[in-house]
Protein backbone atom coordinates (compact mmCIF):
# COMPACT_ATOMS: atom_id res chain seq x y z
CA UNK A 1 0.00 0.00 0.00
CA UNK A 2 1.35 3.23 -1.12
CA UNK A 3 1.29 6.12 1.38
CA UNK A 4 -1.36 8.80 0.36
CA UNK A 5 0.12 12.20 -0.59
CA UNK A 6 0.46 14.43 1.96
CA UNK A 7 0.81 11.65 4.62
CA UNK A 8 3.77 10.65 6.20
CA UNK A 9 3.41 6.56 6.74
CA UNK A 10 -0.14 7.12 6.89
CA UNK A 11 -0.09 10.12 9.28
CA UNK A 12 -1.27 13.16 7.95
CA UNK A 13 0.33 16.42 7.25
CA UNK A 14 -2.28 18.42 9.51
CA UNK A 15 -1.38 15.88 12.45
CA UNK A 16 2.30 16.39 12.20
CA UNK A 17 1.98 20.12 12.03
CA UNK A 18 -0.73 20.32 14.53
CA UNK A 19 1.56 18.31 17.23
CA UNK A 20 4.94 20.13 15.93
CA UNK A 21 3.07 23.27 17.09
CA UNK A 22 1.98 21.98 20.22
CA UNK A 23 5.55 21.09 21.12
CA UNK A 24 6.92 24.68 20.52
CA UNK A 25 3.92 26.10 22.44
CA UNK A 26 5.33 23.73 25.29
CA UNK A 27 9.22 24.49 24.90
CA UNK A 28 8.08 28.07 24.81
CA UNK A 29 6.15 28.57 27.75
CA UNK A 30 9.18 26.37 29.50
CA UNK A 31 11.44 28.90 27.99
CA UNK A 32 9.41 31.60 29.19
CA UNK A 33 9.63 30.51 32.68
CA UNK A 34 13.28 30.04 32.83
CA UNK A 35 14.50 33.52 31.76
CA UNK A 36 13.51 35.22 35.50
CA UNK A 37 15.14 32.33 36.87
CA UNK A 38 18.11 33.25 34.54
CA UNK A 39 18.27 37.36 34.43
CA UNK A 40 17.84 36.89 38.60
CA UNK A 41 21.15 34.62 38.28
CA UNK A 42 22.89 36.97 36.56
CA UNK A 43 22.21 40.14 38.14
CA UNK A 44 23.29 38.04 41.55
CA UNK A 45 26.62 36.95 39.88
CA UNK A 46 27.34 40.78 38.59
CA UNK A 47 26.47 41.80 42.10
CA UNK A 48 28.85 39.66 43.86
CA UNK A 49 31.44 40.87 41.60
CA UNK A 50 30.86 44.27 42.51
CA UNK A 51 30.20 44.13 46.40
CA UNK A 52 33.86 41.44 45.93
CA UNK A 53 35.87 44.33 44.78
CA UNK A 54 36.67 42.17 41.22
CA UNK A 55 36.12 45.63 38.98
CA UNK A 56 38.33 47.19 40.84
CA UNK A 57 41.71 48.51 39.25
CA UNK A 58 44.89 46.90 38.80
CA UNK A 59 47.81 48.24 40.99
CA UNK A 60 49.25 49.27 37.80
CA UNK A 61 46.48 51.65 37.09
CA UNK A 62 46.47 53.72 40.51
CA UNK A 63 47.94 56.37 40.65
CA UNK A 64 48.35 59.12 43.16
CA UNK A 65 46.31 62.12 43.72
CA UNK A 66 46.56 65.40 42.07
CA UNK A 67 45.87 67.38 45.26
CA UNK A 68 45.24 65.44 48.24
CA UNK A 69 43.73 66.47 51.44
CA UNK A 70 46.60 67.43 53.76
CA UNK A 71 46.78 65.56 57.10
CA UNK A 72 46.37 67.71 60.46
CA UNK A 73 49.56 66.96 62.26
CA UNK A 74 50.46 68.81 65.56
CA UNK A 75 53.54 71.47 65.15
CA UNK A 76 56.95 70.92 67.27
CA UNK A 77 59.63 73.46 67.45
CA UNK A 78 62.75 71.99 68.13
CA UNK A 79 62.85 73.00 71.57
CA UNK A 80 61.27 69.03 72.14
CA UNK A 81 62.85 66.41 73.71
CA UNK A 82 61.12 63.88 73.16
CA UNK A 83 61.25 62.22 69.79
CA UNK A 84 65.26 62.38 69.18
CA UNK A 85 66.69 61.11 65.87
CA UNK A 86 70.47 61.49 65.33
CA UNK A 87 70.40 63.17 62.02
CA UNK A 88 73.52 62.73 59.26
CA UNK A 89 75.07 66.49 58.18
CA UNK A 90 75.44 65.24 54.08
CA UNK A 91 72.40 64.21 51.99
CA UNK A 92 72.61 60.61 51.12
CA UNK A 93 70.61 58.40 48.43
CA UNK A 94 68.32 55.55 50.02
CA UNK A 95 69.62 52.57 48.79
CA UNK A 96 67.84 51.06 45.71
CA UNK A 97 65.57 48.52 47.54
CA UNK A 98 64.67 51.18 50.37
CA UNK A 99 63.76 54.02 48.01
CA UNK A 100 60.54 56.12 48.57
CA UNK A 101 59.53 59.30 46.67
CA UNK A 102 59.00 62.43 48.31
CA UNK A 103 57.39 65.88 46.99
CA UNK A 104 58.34 69.05 48.01
CA UNK A 105 57.02 71.88 47.47
CA UNK A 106 56.35 75.74 48.31
CA UNK A 107 52.85 76.83 47.65
CA UNK A 108 51.41 80.50 46.87
CA UNK A 109 49.91 82.59 47.99
CA UNK A 110 50.12 81.31 51.20
CA UNK A 111 53.92 80.18 50.79
CA UNK A 112 53.06 77.02 53.10
CA UNK A 113 55.56 74.24 52.58
CA UNK A 114 53.67 70.86 51.79
CA UNK A 115 56.07 67.34 52.02
CA UNK A 116 53.95 64.55 50.31
CA UNK A 117 54.98 61.06 50.70
CA UNK A 118 53.99 58.89 47.70
CA UNK A 119 55.35 55.55 48.63
CA UNK A 120 57.72 53.18 46.54
CA UNK A 121 59.97 50.15 46.78
CA UNK A 122 60.78 50.86 50.36
CA UNK A 123 57.73 51.90 51.92
CA UNK A 124 57.85 48.58 53.87
CA UNK A 125 60.94 49.48 55.68
CA UNK A 126 60.55 53.09 56.17
CA UNK A 127 59.98 54.09 60.07
CA UNK A 128 59.52 57.63 60.08
CA UNK A 129 60.23 60.79 58.07
CA UNK A 130 60.91 64.16 60.22
CA UNK A 131 60.91 67.59 58.05
CA UNK A 132 63.22 71.08 59.68
CA UNK A 133 62.43 73.79 58.37
CA UNK A 134 64.77 76.90 59.17
CA UNK A 135 62.59 79.93 58.05
CA UNK A 136 64.21 83.04 56.69
CA UNK A 137 62.63 84.74 60.06
CA UNK A 138 65.23 82.50 62.14
CA UNK A 139 62.52 80.06 63.98
CA UNK A 140 63.20 76.20 63.21
CA UNK A 141 60.01 74.09 63.10
CA UNK A 142 60.22 70.12 62.82
CA UNK A 143 57.39 67.58 62.24
CA UNK A 144 57.61 64.08 62.10
CA UNK A 145 55.41 62.15 59.64
CA UNK A 146 54.31 59.32 62.15
CA UNK A 147 51.97 60.02 64.73
CA UNK A 148 53.57 57.31 67.19
CA UNK A 149 50.95 54.90 66.20
CA UNK A 150 51.74 53.96 62.74
CA UNK A 151 54.52 54.33 60.41
CA UNK A 152 54.07 56.72 57.21
CA UNK A 153 51.56 55.73 54.46
CA UNK A 154 51.44 56.76 50.73
CA UNK A 155 49.59 59.53 50.03
CA UNK A 156 50.38 61.42 53.79
CA UNK A 157 51.03 64.81 53.57
CA UNK A 158 53.22 67.38 55.76
CA UNK A 159 52.38 70.73 55.68
CA UNK A 160 54.63 74.03 57.38
CA UNK A 161 53.78 77.75 57.23
CA UNK A 162 56.62 79.36 55.59
CA UNK A 163 57.60 83.00 55.26
CA UNK A 164 58.13 84.65 51.52
CA UNK A 165 61.75 84.75 51.79
CA UNK A 166 64.12 81.82 51.57
CA UNK A 167 63.13 79.07 53.55
CA UNK A 168 66.16 76.00 54.13
CA UNK A 169 64.21 72.66 54.49
CA UNK A 170 65.73 69.71 55.47
CA UNK A 171 64.03 66.26 55.16
CA UNK A 172 65.48 63.10 56.92
CA UNK A 173 64.01 59.20 55.95
CA UNK A 174 64.61 56.36 58.90
CA UNK A 175 64.32 53.14 57.10
CA UNK A 176 65.46 49.84 58.43
CA UNK A 177 66.87 51.52 61.44
CA UNK A 178 68.98 53.92 59.64
CA UNK A 179 68.56 58.20 59.40
CA UNK A 180 69.05 59.06 55.59
CA UNK A 181 69.19 62.95 54.94
CA UNK A 182 67.18 62.46 51.78
CA UNK A 183 66.93 66.47 51.08
CA UNK A 184 68.58 69.71 51.90
CA UNK A 185 67.54 72.56 50.06
CA UNK A 186 66.16 76.42 49.98
CA UNK A 187 62.69 77.10 48.99
CA UNK A 188 61.40 79.97 47.38
CA UNK A 189 58.55 81.38 45.80
CA UNK A 190 58.46 81.56 41.96
CA UNK A 191 56.67 84.27 40.86
CA UNK A 192 56.17 82.51 37.04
Amino acid sequence: MHPVPGTCRGISRSFLLARAQAIITRQGKLSCMKYPIILSATVLLVLCALLAGCTSPTASELKPAETPVPTTVPTTVSTSVATVVATPDAVETLPAEQFVDLTLQKQRPDSSIHLLYNGGKGEVTVQNILIKVTLSNGKVVEQYMNDGNRKPRRGDELVIEGTRGTDQVQVFVTSAGKTYKVIDEPLVLSYL
